[in-house]
């Protein structure tokens, strides 16, 4: 690991000017590839404490033996050897995307003296028109049909094609009408290139144009008499109409645009785009990248563009970008795009109305894109056991760790505290096997105190289960244990390995609580957020992981896990308590006898002001009941007024105010 003094520049050899600049590794590598308006103060960020430095840029500069730099003209020039370099370079501490599946195209071979219509994956190459990227081929293949109709372009391989030239006759497709058979000389090639050019205006979102000839030659063929021919357009304009269908408008002003969202985690991020073209959604693409440098969502946006129009020219790069967070290199991006297009290019975040419902719908995709990345690496088998493989030999476990369980606290501010379990079994979650737990012992927030009560309650009824079975023999004093009810065990089955979110005070407490159990087979180990790092009981060091580990990956996983269903307990616990009233605890009285009672009498205001004998009126109310009822509400505290919250206003009638209407809302810890 390198000292980043031992190679820091002296003073006044950095230049106080735009360039990129290159950190190499001891064998000469670049690691990492930067750009900056001003050289000194972005390189001088970077020698400063090293305990001061985000982590990733921390491991970044001790990786790093020499750092050089190339000085550029202006921010657009620095911008675009950034981008040359990293694809020259491919640096191990720069963000790079990597599509999280080969989306196909539709591509028009206009390199060929008989254009061809077809699907492609891949570079994309000279030549070739593309749109898209689809989702899926087949809907490709659905589209290019219909246009077949009204556009005969060639869609055959070259070997097919020069066997029907050779043979005399066309395949298929030429006897039927939907190619225009130039294999065999019934167009010219100038006549088959035009109608290419006719299919590639046509996908390019030109279409008004052309449906209005069509209609208009139908009209005259009809009036001519040429009945076939008239309906024969009319088929063909059916056709194009339901080719445009399968692209819904999404942007009512026919515009061309791309919409890029991004998803992240702490350790990877996915990137979703949207190509609009004529208001019509044309293609979707998306990449998933780790985040091996330090980065936000503007700096990822930033590498999304550079990698996305970083090959692009032309009519390629839109009219308009529309993205979550503009990079801090905003105008030099504009300028760079504009170079690339040939006019001017707008790049902005959408603030209302059509776009920004369009937004939100793309990073819905990203979110679950991200997901099913996450997905696939769980479920992969080998991956799953090389990440408890890895996990045994980072804790010095005899065995791989095949059950794991995850506990995480959750609260509002020191109100409804929870606790979640989480089960995973082989590398993945058995839900089945969740439990939640309200915390007991104590009010307040104290997350350490909380682990340990959660971490003694769930071992204490593993231990009555092994009790039952003779296997654990109760010291003098214990309580007895219940019968067996015949119910599903919860707790009979241990784990290997416990995981706690939180550090050394968490890991502290869990490992109190098993050793006051005489539970000494069970392994703890503690995942904070902040830097991932795993803590072991009575260690002062935490074990790092490298972060390409699986076995990290998998602890994240199963942390992120229970602290979702933490939080998702905690906040059904908030809800039901503001949602609370008064007749909420009346011993005996259910739901229906609770809705009969407040519709009989209007409002719990009323209710509280009526008589025992009035209260016996409603149906399936007895006296006994009706004094309990009376009773309970005589103890309560009147409810304060309900505000209305977008006036201010007190609300005067007699109906019950929402729960929580004037209260604060705060966010979960």
């Amino acid at each position: 690991m390198a000292d980043p003094s031992s190679y820091r520049p002296k003073p006044g050899q950095i230049p106080d000017s735009p360039g990129v600049y290159k950190f190499r590794d001891e064998h000469r590598r670049v690691i990492y590839v930067g750009k900056a308006k001003s050289l000194r103060q972005r390189l001088a960020s970077y020698f400063q404490d090293v305990a001061g430095l985000h982590p990733r840029t921390a491991t970044m500069v001790t990786t790093a033996a020499s750092v050089e730099w190339t000085v550029v003209s202006t921010e657009v020039e620095a911008l675009q050897l950034e981008y040359s370099w990293i694809k020259e370079y491919d640096p191990r501490f720069n963000v790079k995307y990597r599509d999280d599946k080969s989306y196909p195209s539709l591509a028009v071979t206009l390199n060929e003296e008989y254009p061809r219509v077809q699907v492609m994956r891949g570079p994309k190459k000279k030549g070739v028109r593309y749109f898209g990227p689809y989702g899926h081929a087949w809907a490709i293949r659905e589209t290019v049909d219909l246009m077949l109709r009204v556009f005969p372009v060639r869609t055959c391989s070259a070997g097919v094609f020069k066997r029907s030239a050779q043979i005399g006759r066309p395949c298929l497709l030429g006897y039927i009408g939907k190619c225009s058979a130039p294999c065999v000389g019934r167009v010219t090639p100038e006549e088959h290139r035009e109608l290419a050019e006719d299919f590639c205006d046509f996908m390019a979102g030109r279409t008004g144009t052309y449906l209005s000839r069509l209609e208009k030659e139908m009209h005259i063929a009809a009036e001519d008499m040429e009945y076939e021919k008239a309906a024969r357009l009319r088929d063909d304009i059916g056709a194009l109409r339901r080719a445009m269908e399968k692209n819904a408008v999404v942007l009512a002003d026919a515009t061309d645009a791309d919409l890029i969202a991004v998803a992240e985690d702490e350790l990877e991020a996915a990137v979703q785009i949207f190509h609009v073209r004529g208001g019509r959604v044309r293609g979707q693409r998306g990449w998933v990248t780790d985040k091996v440098e330090a980065v936000d969502t503007a700096g990822l946006v930033e590498h999304a563009l550079q990698q996305l129009y970083g090959e692009e020219k032309g009519e390629a790069v839109p009219k308009e970008v529309l993205v979550p967070a503009l990079p801090e290199d905003t105008p030099a991006l504009n300028l760079w795009l504009a170079e690339r297009r040939g006019s001017q290019v707008s790049l902005r975040i959408p603030q209302r109305g059509d776009k920004k419902a369009l937004m939100e719908t793309v990073h819905r995709n990203a979110l679950q894109s991200l997901a099913l990345h996450k997905t696939r690496r769980a479920s992969d088998l080998t991956t799953r056991s090389r990440a408890l493989e890895e996990i045994a030999q980072a804790l010095e476990l005899d065995s791989a760790p095949l059950r794991i369980e995850c506990f995480d606290i959750s609260h509002l501010q020191g109100d409804d505290v929870v606790a979640s379990m989480v089960v995973f079994e082989d590398g993945l979650a058995r839900k089945g096997e969740y439990r939640r737990f309200q915390i007991k012992s104590f009010e307040g927030q104290d997350d350490v105190r909380s682990m340990h009560e959660v971490v003694s309650r769930r071992f204490r009824r593993y231990l009555q289960e092994k009790l039952k079975t003779g296997e654990w023999e109760a010291e003098e004093g214990e309580g007895a244990v219940p019968e067996d009810d015949g119910r599903p065990k919860r707790f009979a089955y241990p784990p290997q390995l416990i995981v706690v979110d939180g550090g050394q005070p968490q890991v502290a407490a869990a490992k109190r609580a098993l050793e006051e159990l005489g539970v000494d087979d069970v392994a703890v180990c503690g995942l904070a957020k902040r830097l991932e790092e795993v803590w072991l009981p009575g260690e002062d060091d935490p074990v790092v992981l490298p972060r390409t580990s699986e076995g990290l990956y998998l602890l994240q996983r199963v942390r992120d896990e229970a602290h979702r269903f933490a939080i998702q307990y905690q906040r059904n616990k908030r809800g039901k308590r503001l949602k609370s009233g008064p007749l909420d605890v009346v011993p005996g009285l259910g739901e229906s006898r609770k809705q009969a009672l407040i519709k009989h009498f209007g409002s719990v205001k009323k209710l509280r002001q009526a008589t025992i004998d009035q209260i016996c009126e409603v149906p399936g109310i007895g006296r006994k009941t009706a004094e309990t009822v009376a009773a309970a509400l005589a103890q309560a505290v009147p409810a304060g007024p309900a505000v209305n919250t977008a006036t201010g206003e007190i609300i005067e009638d007699e109906t019950p105010a929402p729960a929580g209407a004037s209260s604060e809302r705060g966010t979960e810890q």
